[in-house]
C-alpha cells in the first residue's frame, strides 16, 4: 500500500477520479471549510444534490468541522468534478486515519467508479445510434 502521503504544513493529499474528472484535495486541520478551485463549494457545484455528493465522506465519518478542504479539480463536468471530490476526500480521510477504511470501503467512497463515455463509432451518429433503416 502507498505510505501517507502528508505534506510539510500537517495536510493530507490525494487524488480523486470520475469519468474525466481529475480532483486534487488537500485535507488540513481547520473548521469545515470547502474550496474548490478557488471558490467556496455552493458558488462552485451550485446544485444542492452536487454538494450533497462531494461532501458524503465528511458526514459519514463526522468530521465535517474538523478539516479544511482545499480542491483543484479540472476536466469533464460538474456532475464527474462531484464524484472526483467525493472520491479524493475520502482517500485523503483514510491517510488522515486508518479507522475511517471500512466504513467509508463499505460505503463505496474509495472505490474508483470506472464507467465512461463510450466512444463514437464511424458510420453511427454516435457510439450505437445509427440512422433509421430503410427497406425501400
Amino acid at each position: 500500500m502507498a505510505e501517507k502521503k502528508q505534506t510539510k504544513t500537517g495536510c493530507f493529499v490525494a487524488t480523486g477520479r470520475r469519468k474525466k474528472s481529475i480532483a486534487r484535495v488537500r485535507l488540513c486541520a481547520g473548521n469545515g471549510k470547502i474550496e474548490v478551485n478557488g471558490k467556496d463549494i455552493e458558488t462552485y457545484l451550485q446544485r444542492d444534490t452536487l454538494i450533497l455528493i462531494a461532501k458524503q465522506p465528511l458526514a459519514l465519518t463526522s468530521t465535517a468541522d474538523k478539516f479544511d478542504v482545499v480542491v483543484n479539480v479540472e476536466g469533464g463536468g460538474i456532475a464527474g468534478q462531484a464524484g472526483a471530490i467525493c472520491h479524493g476526500i475520502a482517500r485523503a480521510l483514510v491517510k488522515s486515519n486508518e479507522t475511517y477504511r471500512k466504513e467509508l470501503k463499505d460505503a463505496g467512497f474509495l472505490t474508483r467508479d470506472p464507467r465512461m463515455k463510450e466512444r463514437k463509432k464511424y458510420g453511427l451518429k454516435k457510439a450505437r445510434k445509427a440512422s433509421q433503416f430503410s427497406k425501400r
